[in-house]
């Protein structure tokens, strides 16, 4: 996948993110759901705040100060890149991931939103600029450079709104 079509795709999910915000009943954005899952808040500040650190990372890979590997992705990351999504099974998210889950409102959501539209606005013209050997290391998927970090939030960011659509069902919304 190109860079401008994970651009567009990474728009289109924040769109959709911004979409659902609305729809979303006021009293229920920071209820936890019967099955005991994220809330939609932690949900939204879950997917906003990676997506934050991915774009940190980005810029690390693009300004050259991240590691510098000549290995090949490993097999997870390879499989998750080339089908275009994470596998059909649940998974915990990392211990120092999940510790930066907060229950966010939908204002903190809404100018999160914004902010993560205007990076990926900024940082997509660096990429193609960025060496592939320059990696910065992400929690499961090994050190990725500057393209694949981008992938990721394309893959992540979709992920998750198939998270919102199961909270939709247990709060029948």
């Amino acid at each position: 996948m190109s860079i401008a079509t994970d651009k567009k795709s990474i728009e289109s999910a924040l769109l959709d993110y911004r979409r659902k915000l609305d729809e979303i009943p006021d009293e229920l954005f920071n209820k936890t759901p019967s099955d005991g899952g994220w809330s939609y808040g932690e949900v939204y500040s879950h997917i906003l705040q990676a997506n934050m650190g991915s774009f940190t990372a980005i810029e690390k890979c693009s300004n050259g100060t991240g590691t510098i590997d000549n290995k090949r992705l490993s097999i997870l990351a390879w499989l998750i890149f080339l089908m275009g999504r994470f596998p059909p099974v649940k998974i915990k998210a990392p211990k120092e991931i999940a510790a930066m889950v907060t229950n966010i409102d939908k204002e903190e959501a809404r100018n999160l939103l914004v902010k993560l539209k205007k990076r990926t606005d900024q940082l997509a013209s660096t990429i193609n600029k960025s060496s592939s050997f320059c990696k910065v290391k992400h929690p499961r998927l090994g050190l990725l450079n500057a393209k694949q970090w981008f992938r990721f939030i394309n893959i992540h960011t979709k992920h998750h709104l198939k998270q919102l659509d199961r909270i939709n069902k247990q709060f029948k919304v």
